[in-house]
């Protein structure tokens, strides 16, 4: 039976938020951009190709390792336009602040937010802010928005995985949302885990500058590494099979997952990036991937095939095959 009232489970990016999207708003806004279901939509203007992307922020805690929630709405959106290869023009962040905020922590998220839009190089260049009552919201939220140009010559589809193609994933995954799991001391667990927020336009630029064949780019954020090849291989019309020895992770990632019954495939990341681009390609993009700081530890994790369509494979260690879907619920909620 499907609810008849929304559940957390429909913001966690699994089978729920799909099909909260499939049956509520793509029916309603109806059109071909929306319909691609990109990172970012793709608009034509003059001539030109404008990549367009919104996204809202309401992480818990708002500090954590590595990062805050103002680091996070910057290269979220950042690296949502770097996903269709564009180089960001300009942000706006909007502020939903509740009545007694310290403006101490305020002041900690803005400079946080300045130093990330320093990072990629793009300024914010509007703005608006709201203030509710006590106990309406939690402290803060950011809505952030994003508009870029790609360049001519790049053509980044999330169905563009092609038969043949290799996986790249661009370093460790998971590093996120076990970061902010730790930062919430509901367990009695003490790790040195970071979150990887970082922007990725730079990367990406670097890897367009080798090759322009590069087919797809997802950046695995809620729902991880395994719902977003699920998604591109949905969308594609292929079969993806990954090797779970291929698959960088951190010793630590590990035993948090082991320790409280975590899937690592499902973790959320802000800092990594999954390139699909054909075999031949895969050598000099990897090597100009591992020549950029957000890209040293980056990996072929697999391929692409032409079944079973719409399916991804993890070949285990011991040489079965695991099925990866998207999750009904969530692991953890509220981890950007």
């Amino acid at each position: 039976m499907r609810p008849n009232r929304i559940l957390l489970s429909h913001g966690a990016g699994g089978k729920m938020t799909h099909e909260l999207i499939e049956e509520l708003f793509l029916e309603a806004f109806e059109n071909e951009v929306l319909r691609a279901l990109e990172d970012s939509a793709l608009l034509t203007a003059s001539g030109s190709r404008v990549a367009f992307t919104t996204d809202s922020y309401v992480v818990k805690p708002l500090f954590f390792p590595g990062g805050d929630i103002g680091r996070l709405s910057v290269c979220g959106t950042v690296n949502d336009l770097a996903m269709l290869g564009a180089r960001p023009l300009g942000l706006s962040a909007s502020f939903i602040l509740e009545e007694g905020f310290p403006i101490e922590d305020l002041k900690r998220v803005i400079a946080s937010m300045r130093e990330a839009a320093t990072e990629a190089g793009v300024g914010i260049v509007a703005g608006d802010t709201k203030v509710v009552e006590q106990g309406a919201a939690e402290g803060l939220y950011i809505t952030t928005s994003g508009v870029g140009i790609v360049p001519d010559g790049v053509r980044i589809r999330g169905d563009g995985a092609r038969p043949g193609d290799l996986v790249i994933v661009s370093g460790p995954i998971g590093d996120h949302e076990i970061a902010v799991l730790l930062a919430r001391g509901d367990f009695s667990i003490e790790g040195e885990v970071r979150s990887d927020c970082a922007p990725l336009n730079g990367l990406v630029e670097e890897m367009l500058r080798t090759s322009l064949r590069i087919h797809a780019l997802r950046d695995p954020t809620r729902g991880g590494l395994a719902t977003v090849l699920w998604e591109l291989a949905q969308a594609s019309g292929v079969g993806i099979v990954i090797e779970e020895d291929s698959i960088p992770m951190r010793e630590e990632v590990k035993g948090v997952c082991e320790l409280l019954g975590y899937d690592p495939y499902y973790l959320a990341n802000e800092g990594k990036l999954v390139a699909i681009l054909p075999e031949e390609e895969a050598p000099r993009v990897l090597e100009a991937m591992r020549s950029h700081p957000l890209g040293r530890e980056a990996a072929v994790i697999g391929e692409v095939r032409e079944e079973p369509k719409g399916r991804v494979l993890l070949k285990t260690r011991i040489g079965g095959h695991r099925l990866l879907e998207p999750l009904s619920g969530e692991q953890l909620p509220r981890i950007c």
